[in-house]
């Protein structure tokens, strides 16, 4: 693969800003999960409803950026002098460690049988939630290695022996097992297969529409009643959903950065908003839109929504700089895993301390808005505390 010469080099404060504003609805929409009595609009729509809400949007817009990002981490590596075994690694550590996190989360929260398990459910999520910490934290270059070693492959040891403290509710077997595979394994698996295929084509754009185009016909055909694929085909297309997204964020990414356009308007972008709402909507009246069953409705809609906001951002940020105003939302995009696993620790600690931070007032209806609101806005302060001592993760 070469280095793509037309590509920007320096950091695209645009797709920062995307990154940390999707962060911080996404930790408001989590806490507004567990509260009560709000309207339908702001909590995921029902799978057979044939609708979205904004809530329906932030996992489409975390895999989009993913894929925004991929033409700039692969440039980097290249410019970097890194060899092509030094970034598969790189790329399969990183999707094994989003899978391994997000089924351990799918665990923490069902499927097991507390009345066997040696430990509390809530101390083993806690402990679940944590130990990615000290295992993917980005140590400074002048941290102990010793004390580096010990963080990284303690944590290790602990969530192997979760893995055997863990015991299944149906069957009582012992260990954890992928129910599903969480936000941030789904995250993984549509990573690992968007970027293995960018990398076997190097980036070319017109190969990157195709592999978009594959995603959206194997996304329809698993959901095609009588199709029958055999199972590992039907594990591919599942994920094909997902790829879909992060695919279509990668060739947005190269309409914009690897084409050498001024500063005006960007009519093949153009074209692609107008493409993804006309297929989204055509494939409406035979998949419905739906996140839970993950409709190539869902996902086209989803990708032409976060074109047009991203579009907006590189107006307003690349073209009239403006760009005072990102700084609020910027520690969660400088630490996204972190500020997404945090609030699980939390959590997890309140329930095996038996504390109750919040009064039940602020559980529900306008209150517990407010309240969700808040606690994102701590969030992001605490992420602003937690960079600045170098605190960070990084896959």
């Amino acid at each position: 693969m070469k280095i793509k010469e037309n590509l920007y080099n320096q950091r695209i404060i645009s797709i920062d800003a995307l990154r940390g504003i999707t962060i911080f609805v996404m930790i408001f929409v989590n806490e507004l999960a567990s509260i009560q009595n709000v309207p339908q609009w702001m909590k995921h729509m029902p799978a057979d409803a044939d609708a979205m809400t904004f809530v329906d949007l932030v996992f489409p817009a975390f895999l989009f950026i993913v894929g925004m990002s991929v033409p700039f981490a692969f440039n980097a590596r290249l410019i970097k002098g890194d060899s092509p075994k030094v970034i598969w690694t790189h790329t399969l550590k990183r999707a094994l460690a989003l899978i391994i996190i997000g089924v351990y989360m799918v665990n923490s929260s069902e499927g097991y049988d507390a009345s066997k398990m040696i430990i509390t459910p809530a101390f083993w999520g806690l402990l679940a939630y944590s130990m990615p910490i000290p295992i993917w934290n980005k140590y400074p270059k002048d941290f102990s290695v010793v004390l580096k070693s010990i963080l990284q492959y303690g944590g290790m040891v602990v969530l192997i022996a979760l893995y055997f403290l863990y015991v299944q509710e149906e069957t009582g077997k012992i260990g954890i097992t992928p129910k599903w595979w969480g936000i941030l394994g789904l995250i993984g698996w549509a990573y690992l297969i968007s970027v293995i295929y960018y990398w076997l084509v190097s980036g070319k754009l017109w190969a990157m529409i195709v592999f978009l185009i594959v995603c959206v016909v194997g996304n329809s055909a698993n959901l095609t009643p009588g199709v029958n694929m055999p199972e590992w085909l039907g594990f591919i297309a599942g994920h094909l959903t997902h790829a879909t997204l992060v695919s279509a964020g990668i060739v947005i990414s190269l309409l914009f950065f690897d084409r050498k356009i001024e500063n005006k308007i960007n009519w093949p972008v153009i074209g692609f908003i107008i493409l993804f709402f006309a297929a989204g909507f055509f494939l409406r009246q035979y998949y419905g839109i739906s996140k839970i069953h993950g409709t190539p409705a869902w996902t086209l809609i989803s990708a032409g929504i976060c074109t047009v906001l991203f579009y907006f951002l590189y107006w307003l940020m690349e073209v009239k700089k403006q760009t005072k105003w990102s700084e609020f939302f910027m520690p969660a995009a400088a630490n996204p895993l972190l500020i997404y696993i945090l609030p699980g620790v939390i959590y997890y600690f309140c329930k095996v301390v038996n504390l109750h931070i919040i009064p039940g007032y602020f559980r529900e209806g306008v209150p517990g808005i407010l309240w969700s609101l808040v606690f994102s806005i701590i969030m992001l302060y605490v992420m602003k505390i937690f960079n600045r001592f170098k605190i960070q993760l990084h896959l």
